[in-house]
């Protein structure tokens, strides 16, 4: 593979001495961009979009013409491994997702599938190795999935929840086939990811969306235990290369030690997580990404230099630190608002590396 002009990102995710606190963005590639929203009527919808590698890798490089970021992130959905299961997966506009075939019994989960990345999911491997090839090196790719626990919330509710009532009972009246899905989905999970490894991801993460809707005991046995078990399947040497992991649980500031134990080299932080306390708690265990509120990029570009400013000075001295939002961006965004940022970012953290 091309060898990599900037890995700033993958060095600091190992903890490893960099010049600069590097910077990416969740949801990156997306409908506060222009060009995003021209492509994505080009292709006719978002699953069409999604399901075109070329169209896949055209909208996942539009954000690194615009902005210095240290990383590009594959363009893809988390719930395309419960598409690939048969349960119907569609968008309503101004909906979000739907699936045809929501997963409410023992008969269901019996007859869950576990995908094979290069048939049933192979539009976005094949995704992972053309954004690969057309990077040349410029700066690595993340490839990514939703946690077992995150997954199996959209497909036992069929839609997106406020009170997430169905998955909940089914865990708390039926937990038994709660981990036999859950099970299910770890393995599916972790061959997904493999095979984005295997295609040229440089980086994987996981997001567990979810995981902070459930209670203390709940997420540590419905949601971290998967995520650990995927980790544990992961295959993360590549040709010698090591691939960094990331898990973000938003809402998981109560359980970062916990977080810190299930093998991952980086967690994800939401807003609402003080980064000096959460380093303090780590400690040398983990890197940390994050972790800026989405909402103050709607503010005029001093105040977001500002709060850059603050995060990178919470976090403090030396490596370990990747600075994202704490959540994906908004629809709406000004991009020049999203210049700010990363500008400000690459001018203040040099001082944090010396």
């Amino acid at each position: 593979m091309t060898p990599l002009q900037n890995d700033v990102f993958l060095r600091a995710l190992l903890r490893q001495p960099v010049e600069r606190t590097p910077v990416w963005m969740m949801r990156q590639a997306g409908r506060y961009l222009p060009e995003y929203r021209a492509t994505r009527s080009k292709a006719g919808s978002f699953m069409q979009l999604c399901t075109n590698p070329e169209l896949a890798c055209e909208v996942t490089l539009q954000p690194l013409d615009r902005y210095k970021f240290d990383a590009a992130i594959l363009f893809s959905d988390i719930l395309t491994i419960p598409d690939a299961m048969g349960l119907g997966l569609s968008f309503a506009e101004g909906e979000g997702p739907q699936f045809e075939h929501p997963v409410r019994n023992a008969a269901d989960v019996a007859r869950l599938p576990i995908p094979d990345p290069e048939v049933e999911l192979r539009y976005v491997i094949d995704a992972v190795r053309v954004i690969k090839s057309n990077l040349h090196g410029r700066v690595p790719l993340i490839g990514f999935s939703g946690s077992p626990w995150t997954l199996a919330t959209y497909m036992v509710e069929g839609r997106s929840s406020k009170s997430f009532q169905k998955v909940k009972s089914m865990l708390f009246e039926q937990p038994q086939l709660m981990h036999q899905m859950l099970d299910k989905l770890a393995q599916s999970v972790a061959s997904y990811l493999n095979a984005q490894i295997a295609a040229g991801a440089d980086a994987v993460m996981v997001f567990d969306t979810w995981g902070g809707m459930l209670s203390h005991d709940d997420y540590l046995e419905f949601s971290l235990r998967y995520a650990q078990q995927v980790r544990q399947l992961l295959n993360t040497n590549r040709d010698g290369q090591q691939i960094p992991t990331i898990l973000f649980t938003k809402g998981g500031g109560l359980w970062l030690e916990a977080m810190a134990g299930a093998g991952y080299d980086a967690l994800g932080l939401d807003w609402q997580t003080d980064i000096a306390n959460a380093r303090a708690r780590v400690g040398d265990k983990v890197a940390l990404q994050g972790n800026m509120d989405p909402i103050t990029l709607y503010a005029n570009p001093n105040v977001i230099r500002e709060k850059v400013g603050k995060i990178l000075h919470s976090y403090g001295q030396g490596s370990g630190h990747v600075f994202n939002l704490g959540h994906g961006i908004l629809p709406d965004i000004n991009p020049e608002h999203v210049g700010a940022m990363v500008d400000a970012v690459h001018e203040l953290s040099p001082q944090y590396h010396q």
